[in-house]
């Protein structure tokens, strides 16, 4: 068996195939173990090398430190990875796994250079029904609402053709460790990814099954569209785990999707989708409709140089990025692009307190001088874009 000992924990773990294949990395539902991913792997293994683990709490790994925050789940796979000396990974996520994945691809982004998100959000219920079904089961323990669930596991097809493989994953689900589930079910209901899953840059597919009944298709699409470019797709005849119901669609769709990222975009294409990303359409549809012969070559020159290059690395994210210039623009005295890249914010998540912030450290480094026009630069913009700056007066 193949284990990391972590914080006083053992994650249990399986890498398999040859090291010169890619590697997905998959991470799994609430109240199962890695065996979940098997009915998929067969359609994948000439491809793709596997990682696979149980979080903490769920299969074989132990529980001894409760693990009831999203971080804490997202800092075990990180763990994992590092101990494992592996980057730019596929990361394919299902339920909870999905938003542990999501994690991962916002704190280190360098780590993940795919994302396969099956039947999973960026915020997975309210919190009452979480409370509800965590009082139940530590009360009757999982196997009071193993029924249920399956309902929400599997398309009604499968359920009744399928009874005696139903019989066995619910045997999954309620010999989960009440500790470690309950723990998890706490992680899912507090955990809101909103503004760090809306910066995420790596190419992301989004995967659901038409008759999911925990992560409904209209709750995956809404994550598909908060992320930006995010490819949204559904699984036909399947509930929650299309990785065990339709293993061959969801393999064909994972594999067409990373064909597709895999054709390499021209530097001009890569650009241009980052500096949409960042400045919004409206902006660059208005720069391209004004360019002329005469600035076409610059215009070309900062979409492949600037945003096809340094704003397309993944060591940092947008947000980072775009407080970066900030600095930059306003040390420089730079004001149109200083409020530009302001206004800018709306799409990087870089947040008001973070900008005054740096425009705060600008009056140490740069003046007080840079510091005090680059406020009032900042101040304009905001107001341009309807975000009002309670209590301030101007400089």
């Amino acid at each position: 068996m193949q284990t990391l000992s972590n914080n006083g924990d053992v994650l249990h773990y399986q890498l398999d195939g040859p090291s010169h294949l890619p590697l997905i990395v998959f991470s799994n539902s609430l109240g199962t173990d890695m065996r979940v991913w098997d009915p998929l792997l067969p359609y994948l293994k000439d491809q793709y090398r596997f990682l696979r683990y149980d979080k903490r709490g769920h299969g074989l790994s132990s529980c001894n430190n409760l693990p009831d925050t999203i971080d804490d789940h997202i800092s075990d796979l990180i763990a994992l990875l590092d101990s494992l000396h592996i980057s730019q990974t596929i990361l394919c996520g299902l339920s909870v796994g999905g938003l542990i994945a999501q994690g991962v691809a916002a704190k280190r982004p360098e780590l993940v250079k795919h994302l396969i998100l099956c039947d999973t959000a960026h915020k997975i219920g309210p919190a009452e029904t979480w409370d509800a079904r965590i009082e139940t089961v530590t009360q009757h323990g999982i196997g009071h609402i193993a029924d249920a669930v399956m309902q929400r596991w599997f398309a009604s097809d499968f359920r009744t053709e399928q009874e005696a493989e139903v019989v066995l994953w619910k045997n999954m689900l309620a010999r989960t460790a009440v500790e470690g589930y309950t723990a998890t079910c706490k992680a899912i209901r507090n955990a809101d990814l909103t503004q760090s899953s809306s910066q995420l840059t790596q190419p992301t597919l989004c995967i659901v099954g038409d008759e999911d009944g925990a992560t409904p298709p209209e709750l995956v699409r809404s994550t598909a569209e908060l992320i930006p470019g995010a490819q949204f797709e559904i699984i036909k005849k399947a509930g929650h785990l299309p990785c065990v119901e339709q293993p061959d669609a969801l393999a064909k769709l994972i594999q067409a999707f990373l064909r597709n990222v895999n054709e390499p975009l021209t530097r001009f294409d890569a650009g241009m989708k980052v500096r949409r990303s960042v400045l919004g359409d409206a902006h660059v549809d208005r720069a391209e409709s004004n360019k002329t012969t005469f600035d076409e070559p610059f215009q070309t020159f900062i979409t492949e140089g600037a945003w096809g290059s340094v704003w397309s690395r993944p060591f940092l994210s947008k947000r980072d990025r775009s407080l970066i210039t900030i600095a930059l623009l306003a040390a420089l005295g730079h004001d149109e692009e200083l409020a530009m890249h302001v206004r800018a914010t709306q799409n990087t998540g870089a947040t008001l307190d973070e900008v005054r912030e740096t425009l705060l450290h600008l009056g140490v480094y740069a003046g007080v001088p840079a510091s005090n026009i680059a406020i009032r630069v900042a101040k304009q913009a905001y107001a341009e874009i309807g975000i009002s700056i309670d209590g301030d007066k101007n400089s």
